[in-house]
C-alpha cells in the first residue's frame, strides 16, 4: 500500500503553511494528504476553519531511512500451527465451497486447528520476490510491506496471551490450551515517521484489512465468531497481552468464537501511558495516540457474517480460494525499482461487476456497516467491456455512469504523488478501473461522533480487501494507496469539497517482470 510522501525541507513552500483560499475544505489546496488527516478530523467535529498543527511543518526523515522496532516475540513454548492449510484451501473451489466448507474434509479436526487455519489463511506468508524491495508479501496489503497489525490469542483462563508469528508458522507464550478470542491491534512506531498523524489512519485502515481477511479465514474453516469493538476501557487489555511498549499500540479488536472455547479477554490493573517527552519528541504520534483512545463504541458484540458477496460467477483465472490468496498484488516492478507497472488491455465487464459486488459487502457490527454506508464509492473506468470510459459510482453491488471522460485516467495520474521516473513506475493511466473511497467528515461525526473517523477508516480498509481479492480473480493487480492530491482529484471525480478522500485503489493488467516467486505457503 503507497502512502503520501510527508512535507520536508527541502519542499517547496515548506516551514511555510501555504496561503488558504475560500471554498478549500478543510485546508489549502497543494497540500497532500498527510498534511489534510488532522484538518479533516478538525472538520468533522465542528471546526469550519482548521488550521494545520504546528509540527505539519517540521521537516521528517524520509521512510525510506526508518528503521521500525522488532516485531514482538511471544516468550514461553511455540506451538506451530497446523500444516496443510494451503492444501485445503486449494480442495475449496472459488467463489463457493462445497457444502460442509473445509470442515467437510476435516470434519474431525477440534476447533483449535481450525482457528490454527484460518490464521494461517489470513496472515501466512504467501511468497518473497527477490526483486521487490518490499517482502514478504501476505494475503493482504500493507504500507511497505510492514504489517503493523498483529493477532493474539487467547491462551486460557489464567494463561498468558499467545502471539501468532507468522513468519514462524507458530503460536508462542502459552501451554496448548483450547481455542480462545483474538485480539487484533496495530504499533504506530512501526510506521515511519514522516507519515506523522497519518499513521493513525495506516494502523485503521490495516485494521480494516485484517478483519475482512480473518472473517474470510474464519468462513472458510467454519469457525462462528464475533466481533467486540473497543469500548471504553479497551485500552487496559493493552498490557495484558505482554507488550513492552503497549502504549503504542490501537485500541484492540477482539474476535470471540461462538462455541464457548473462548474466554472473556482479560484486562490489565493498569492503563498505558505515553512516555512524559513523547508530546515533545513526537507531537503528532502522542496527538493521534489521545485521539485514537477516544474511539470507543458500545454496541454489544456482533457476529461475524460473510466477507464473501453473493451471486459471484466463476473466475477463468481463479480455480481456487488458494489460487486467489496467491495472486493477490500489488503490481510489481522489475530489478527492485519502486511503484508499479501496468499496461493497457480490455477487460472483461465482470470485472468490474465483480469489484461492485465485493466492494457491497458491509463489514460486521452496526457502527462499522453505519461507517461504510457513509462511504461514497467513485471509479473512473476505461476499456472495460460494457461500460463507457469515464466516472461512475458504485452502490449496492451497482454500477452507474457519473460522467464520461476518457481523459479521466491521465489526469489522475497527473495528480499521483509517485509519477514515473528513472526509479518509479506509474500505471495510472493505464489502469482499467481505479476506485475512491470518500466520506463527509461533518455529517459522519453526527451520526457516529468522533468515533466515526476511526470507523470509516475500519470501513474502508475491509472494502479494499474485498476489491483486492476481486482484483485477483480478474487476473488484475490492486494497489490500495492515499498519494493523490486531494483538491485536484475531487474535482476530476466531480466529488464536493467537504469529502474528504479516505482510501483509493488503482486496479491495473499486471506487466509481466520475469522476476521469480519464491513460494512460503504450508
Amino acid at each position: 500500500m503507497t502512502a503520501p510522501t510527508a512535507p520536508r525541507a527541502t519542499d517547496t513552500g515548506a516551514g511555510v503553511p501555504p496561503r488558504r483560499g475560500p471554498v478549500d475544505l478543510p485546508g489549502p489546496e497543494g497540500d497532500n494528504s498527510i498534511a489534510r488527516e488532522p484538518l479533516w478530523y478538525a472538520y468533522g467535529v465542528g471546526d469550519d476553519a482548521p488550521e494545520a498543527p504546528p509540527w505539519t511543518w517540521v521537516p521528517q526523515p524520509p521512510p525510506d531511512t526508518h528503521v521500525p522496532p522488532p516485531p514482538p516475540r511471544g516468550g514461553g513454548p511455540r506451538r506451530a500451527l497446523p500444516l496443510g492449510t494451503h492444501d485445503r484451501l486449494a480442495a475449496l473451489p472459488y467463489p463457493a465451497p462445497p457444502p460442509g466448507g473445509a470442515r467437510g474434509r476435516g470434519a474431525a479436526e477440534p476447533v483449535g486447528d481450525r482457528l490454527g487455519r484460518a490464521l494461517v489463511t489470513a496472515f501466512g506468508p504467501q511468497r518473497r520476490e527477490p526483486e521487490n524491495p518490499y517482502n514478504d508479501h501476505r494475503p493482504y496489503a500493507s504500507p511497505r510491506c510492514l504489517f503493523p497489525v498483529h493477532a493474539f490469542v487467547d491462551g486460557g483462563a489464567g494463561m498468558p496471551w499467545r502471539l501468532l508469528e507468522p513468519d514462524r508458522h507458530a503460536l508462542t507464550g502459552a501451554p496448548a490450551a483450547p481455542a480462545g478470542n483474538v485480539v487484533l491491534t496495530g504499533r504506530y512506531t512501526s510506521v515511519p515517521p514522516a507519515y506523522q498523524w497519518f499513521r493513525g489512519s495506516l494502523i485503521a485502515i490495516e485494521l480494516g484489512f485484517v478483519l475482512r481477511a480473518l472473517s474470510l479465514g474464519l468462513e472458510l474453516f467454519e469457525v462462528p465468531a464475533r466481533l467486540r469493538l473497543p469500548g471504553p476501557d479497551a485500552h487496559a487489555l493493552l498490557p495484558a497481552l505482554g507488550l513492552d511498549d503497549a502504549w503504542a499500540w490501537s485500541l484492540p479488536f477482539v474476535v470471540e468464537l461462538d462455541d464457548g472455547g473462548g474466554t472473556p479477554a482479560r484486562e490489565a490493573d493498569s492503563v498505558p501511558a505515553p512516555p512524559a517527552h513523547l508530546a515533545r519528541t513526537d507531537p503528532a504520534l502522542a496527538e493521534l495516540i489521545r485521539v485514537n483512545r477516544e474511539q470507543t463504541y458500545g454496541g454489544a458484540p456482533a457476529p461475524l457474517t460473510t466477507a464473501v458477496p453473493a451471486g459471484l460467477g466463476p473466475s477463468a483465472t481463479v480455480p481456487d480460494w488458494a489460487e486467489l490468496l496467491w495472486r493477490r498484488h500489488s503490481g510489481r516492478m522489475p530489478r527492485a525499482l519502486h511503484g508499479m507497472s501496468g499496461r493497457r488491455r480490455s477487460v472483461p465487464a465482470e470485472a468490474l461487476d465483480s469489484a461492485a459486488r465485493w466492494l457491497s459487502v458491509p463489514p460486521p457490527g452496526a457502527e462499522l456497516a453505519a461507517a461504510f454506508q457513509a462511504l461514497t464509492v467513485t471509479a473512473v473506468v476505461q476499456g472495460v467491456e460494457g461500460h463507457a470510459d469515464g466516472v461512475h459510482r458504485l452502490r449496492d453491488g451497482a454500477t452507474r455512469l457519473l460522467r464520461a471522460d476518457p481523459t479521466a485516467p491521465e489526469r489522475l495520474e497527473e495528480q499521483y504523488g509517485y509519477g514515473v521516473s528513472p526509479v518509479n513506475g506509474c500505471g495510472i493511466r493505464d489502469a482499467p478501473l481505479t476506485v475512491f473511497l470518500s466520506v463527509r467528515t461533518r455529517e459522519l461525526f453526527e451520526r457516529l461522533g468522533t468515533a466515526g473517523w476511526g470507523a470509516v477508516q475500519h470501513a474502508a480498509g475491509w472494502a479494499a480487501h474485498g476489491l483486492c481479492l476481486s482484483a485477483a480473480a480478474s487476473g488484475l493487480f490492486a494497489r490500495p494507496v492515499r498519494a493523490f492530491k486531494e483538491i485536484p482529484t475531487q474535482r476530476v471525480l466531480g466529488l464536493d469539497p467537504d469529502e474528504m478522500i479516505v482510501l483509493s485503489v488503482v486496479v491495473g493488467v499486471p506487466q509481466d517482470t520475469g522476476g521469480a516467486l519464491l513460494d512460503l505457503r504450508l
